[in-house]
């Protein structure tokens, strides 16, 4: 495959999480299309790399084993890397619920770590995966994504002169991920049976592949203390359950502590700082905006899963889990 020309040619490239569901595909992708120097995957769990090690041949592929935790372990892995892209995080809202401290350590803490060493290692991109939950948070999991996102934004005023420059991609529920609730459903509809929280609950969907090109296209025109918010379909959760198993009976739940009806990705309280794009809204740490050809959005604008105009439809659904 000829390789695509842009920011991430002749560069070294390294994301934490590596070997999670979205580190995975955006090795695969990278490696594919792209000539970069070098790619780093950090992660902490040695198993997941010897599979991974596996399953992609190449050499310019390097497994580190480390945790975000350890500022003296990323201080060597960051030494000589371009462009870092940090995808770790404790990530299961109820996981978080009953172990606080140490979500508090990976996403907080070791955002932090990231965010020193990067400048201390002079390293000029770094870009943070960070979720829907994270805006108007109501669970702990969102409220450490929050702190983290509003730590790498203000990550660009503590490098100063230096030119390492941070910004944060913000998106919804990924199609196919681990924890995805499409795998739940295919099982339990062995049973005859869903499990639905509620038939009114909508949420913002986007698929593994376009979650990473949306971070490359990101880091490619990223300024620093931007965050990126792609426009992405919203579905409802009655309809993907009766899209997986339209024979299947459904039995009501409820809404579990720390989950909404409705996720947000551009809250209110944003949109004065919000910019329209074709694709995408920016949320600028500067009043006029940095990247041209944008539309401000009105203050009182709101980027939610319910009022969403753009909508998966059932055929669209079923060709998605397929």
């Amino acid at each position: 495959m000829k390789k695509q020309a842009g920011y991430l040619t002749g560069k070294t490239v390294l994301i934490t999480g590596g070997t999670g569901s979205f580190g995975k595909k955006f090795v695969q992708t990278v490696l594919e299309k792209y000539a970069v120097k070098k790619l780093i995957v950090f992660s902490r769990d040695e198993l997941k790399q010897f599979e991974m090690q596996q399953q992609i041949r190449d050499e310019r592929i390097r497994f580190f084993i480390g945790d975000v935790r350890d500022p003296e372990r990323l201080h060597r892995a960051f030494h000589g890397v371009d462009v870092i892209v940090h995808a770790a995080a404790l990530k299961q809202v109820p996981a978080c619920e009953y172990n606080p401290i140490e979500a508090v350590k990976t996403n907080i803490i070791g955002a932090q770590n990231i965010i020193n060493v990067a400048i201390d290692n002079g390293v000029p991109r770094v870009i943070a995966l960070s979720t829907d939950k994270a805006a108007n948070p109501i669970n702990l999991y969102g409220a450490t994504k929050l702190c983290s996102d509003k730590l790498f934004i203000a990550g660009n005023a503590y490098s100063g002169v230096a030119d390492t420059r941070f910004a944060v991609v913000r998106y919804g529920n990924v199609i196919g991920s681990r924890g995805s609730v499409i795998p739940l459903f295919k099982e339990q509809a062995k049973t005859g049976i869903l499990t639905i929280t509620d038939k009114k609950m909508t949420r913002f969907w986007i698929a593994l592949e376009q979650g990473v090109q949306f971070v490359i296209q990101c880091l490619q025109i990223m300024r620093g203390g931007e965050l990126f918010i792609p426009k992405i379909p919203s579905m409802n959760l009655l309809d993907l359950a009766n899209a997986i198993a339209p024979k299947c009976k459904h039995k009501i739940t409820g809404i579990r502590a720390g989950e909404k009806l409705h996720e947000v990705l551009l809250p209110k309280g944003e949109a004065c700082r919000a910019f329209e794009f074709k694709d995408m809204y920016i949320v600028e740490s500067f009043e006029d905006g940095r990247h041209k050809g944008g539309r401000r959005v009105d203050p009182e604008f709101e980027y939610a899963s319910d009022t969403n105009k753009q909508w998966l439809t059932n055929k669209q659904l079923r060709s998605l889990i397929q």
